[in-house]
Parts: C-alpha cells; structure tokens; sequence
C-alpha cells in the first residue's frame, strides 16, 4: 500500500471514529431505546451487522453455585436460520423432523461431527442417546455445544426442543469474569423488536439469579454492533 492510500485509510478510519464518539458519550447511561437508536447511526458496516450484548453479573464465579447457565427463547428471533442436529432414535427421529430439524441422526451424525467437522449451532439430544454423545465431548464441549440440561438441550420433548430453537431460542451462560454475551437481533430489526428480545433475555437472567447471592445482582448492561462502539444502558429504562 503507497502513502497515499494509507493516509487516505486512516482518514476513513478516523472520520469513523469521529461519527462514533459524536454520537456516543461513554460516560453517559442511555434509555434503551434511545441507546438502540444511536447504535443505528453509527452503524458503518457495509454489511447487516448483529446486535450484541454484555451483561456484567455481580457473581461470584469462583462458587459453583453462583455460575449462570440458561436460555430462553426471543421473541423476534436473531434474525438468522439456526442449524439444528438432533441425536435420537426410534419415534423420536420422525418428530424431530416434522419439528424442523435440519439433520437427525446416531452414528451417523457422530461420524459427520468426527470426520467430516460438521458443527450445527445446536445440538439437541434425548436422554437415552446421551451414553453415545458422551465420546463427542472433547470436540462439542469446547464449541459449547454439548447437550446440557440446563440449557435445555437434553431433552424428553424433542419436538419442542427443536422448535424453540428454530424459532429463536439463545443460550448463555456467564464467562469467567461473570460477564454474559449474547446476540439479541440485527441492526436492521424494528428498535421495538430489540427492545422486547433485550427485556426478554433480562427476565431470564432475573428469573435464574441464584439464591446464594448477595448484593448487587446485574451490574452493567452494554449493547454494541459487530464492529461498532457500545453503548451503556440504564437498568431503570428496561
């Protein structure tokens, strides 16, 4: 690259960075609607960015008893097609497929995931199969996609399982500084519709909050597009 498309570049990036910080001031908290629509000036992105938030917990994570692991199903969706593989048998491979899934399987499915690296963005399994997914747990636990109770991915409803996550179910769990990130939507979603899907996922959070805590729960909450700024919201506006 010659010096003069790099100073032309940087000019770019900097007039970016400008438009950004003029439409957001870090040191202020925004009513989430009015947060949503700043982060629909600043997109800049050529393409159709998603819509993240961070949710600081005021968790322990070093207690057992205190780590956040859930989902929940927004109503708007995420404004993408979720892969669903289901490991069944028996009646249960037909009612997987007439709920939507997109492949089903047992040993085939194992190979496809061990050989050929197929990774779906959800993996639901019923009880009875669990022994065999088991040996996947070096490849799926990683991708956070292991079958899980809690996250609603080892199931006895099949059927329903797979629908919730077509139609957009998330899940989430805290990381090790006790922060959950998730993906609410796009940023070409109505801003009521990103607000119904960030209040949706709040009251999940709210409604696993473990008893063993003490003090201040949800602590911050910022929300961000793929290569945008956050945006700090006020608890009080959700």
């Amino acid at each position: 690259m010659n010096k003069f498309n790099k100073n032309k570049k940087n000019r770019k990036k900097n007039k970016k960075i400008y438009i950004m910080q003029k439409d957001c001031d870090n040191s202020q908290q925004y009513n989430i609607s009015d947060g949503l629509e700043i982060l629909k000036k600043m997109k800049k992105a050529k393409f159709i960015e998603s819509v993240d938030v961070a949710i600081n917990l005021g968790i322990d994570t070093r207690k057992s008893d205190q780590n956040i692991r859930s989902s929940v199903v927004l109503p708007h969706g995420i404004g993408r097609n979720i892969q669903v593989a289901v490991f069944a048998q028996g009646e249960n491979i037909k009612l997987a497929k007439d709920a939507g899934a997109d492949i089903v399987g047992l040993e085939d499915l194992c190979n496809k995931i061990k050989i050929e690296k197929y990774l779906p963005d959800v993996i639901i399994a019923s009880s009875d199969v669990m022994p065999l997914i088991n040996k996947l747990g070096p490849i799926l636990g990683p991708k956070g996609l292991m079958p899980n109770i809690k996250m609603g991915t080892i199931s006895n409803n099949i059927s329903e399982s797979v629908k919730k996550a077509k139609l957009g179910q998330i899940r989430y769990k805290n990381d090790k500084n006790g922060i959950i990130h998730a993906t609410i939507g796009k940023i070409n979603f109505d801003t009521s519709y990103l607000r119904e899907n960030l209040e949706t996922l709040i009251l999940s959070i709210k409604h696993v909050k473990p008893y063993t805590h003490k003090g201040t729960y949800i602590k911050k909450i910022n929300i961000s597009t793929t290569m945008g700024k956050s945006v700090t919201i006020d608890q009080n506006s959700i």
